[in-house]
């Protein structure tokens, strides 16, 4: 029998940015163990989810048409785990509605997947035990459990371990993509290479220097990928540096990138770092989500 307490839910999909990523070594199931801390902000996705009738199945529509469907989506991959694990004999439907640009290390997509387990739950009326959904959603990909959290958060093992952190004074949140995607498995690959010595076996140089995040204040955060992506992409490098000089309390490259965000105290002060961007990239005026205002804007009429 399929209960609803609503015909339809309509989601917010919040992005996240890493205030620090540290890569520590190589694990024997060749993902690579880190330290992050994620910070959820207001930049969203959107997402309209429906039940259907006994016998239909999983429909997913999104208005980008490069976004991927079926199983190569996680939104579509999320409405097939939970319907395993309620053994739910009914339909999905969902309409994705992209903002958050694919390939930035914003985690739009795990944002996505975790909105989808979200709003199943809120449909039904019934919450899956804690420990299985977090299972889900570590299954879906190492960014997705945070997203069930809100607000800043610890992460570790490959990023799925996740521990609320007590949230920071609100500020305003400039982010800057650039128009290229970055490959995160790509990313991992040359970080490995350039961060781990010949002579030791899964083991990274600067393992000694965590921790050496902001644990009780915004700055400085330092991000193990730019070594990596801003070799590649030296623009990016630049726009940090003007963005700091700006007076941005931090600036960093988000995840693998290729997005680069920076935090002010005031709008005033984001306003005329908007002005430093390059003609023809994208950039989003934003602010940082404490847990309790991620929760209560999650949802939306």
């Amino acid at each position: 029998m399929i209960c609803t307490l609503e015909k339809s839910i309509r989601l917010r999909a919040f992005a996240k940015i890493n205030l620090g990523l540290r890569i520590l070594a190589e694990r024997p199931d060749a993902y690579h163990e880190i330290r992050t801390i994620y910070q959820t902000i207001a930049l969203h996705d959107r997402l309209e989810i429906s039940l259907r009738k006994a016998g239909e199945r999983i429909r997913f529509e999104c208005d980008n048409p490069e976004i991927p469907s079926g199983g190569g989506n996680l939104v579509y991959r999320a409405c097939d785990l939970w319907r395993r694990a309620r053994g739910f004999p009914g339909g999905v439907r969902v309409r994705l509605e992209k903002m958050i640009p694919a390939g930035s290390g914003l985690g739009g997509a795990s944002s996505d997947a975790a909105a989808t387990l979200e709003g199943l739950e809120r449909l039904t009326g019934e919450k899956l035990p804690p420990r299985l959904r977090f299972s889900l959603a570590a299954q879906l990909g190492s960014d997705v459990p945070l997203f069930l959290l809100g607000g800043r958060v610890l992460g570790c093992g490959r990023g799925e371990e996740v521990y609320p952190l007590p949230d920071l004074p609100p500020r305003k949140c400039l982010v800057v993509f650039p128009g290229f995607p970055i490959s995160t498995a790509e990313a991992y690959r040359e970080a490995g290479l350039r961060l781990t010595s010949k002579d030791k076996v899964r083991s990274i140089d600067n393992v000694g220097a965590w921790p050496q995040f902001p644990l009780m204040n915004w700055g400085p955060a330092e991000n193990d990928f730019e070594r990596v992506v801003f070799a590649k992409w030296p623009e990016l490098a630049r726009l940090k540096r003007h963005l700091i000089r700006a007076g941005a309390e931090i600036a960093s490259l988000t995840g693998s990138g290729s997005a680069v965000y920076s935090v002010f105290e005031s709008t005033r002060q984001m306003l005329h770092a908007s002005k430093l961007i390059p003609k023809g990239w994208l950039k989003f005026g934003s602010r940082t989500l404490s847990r309790a205002d991620y929760r209560r804007l999650l949802c939306f009429r």
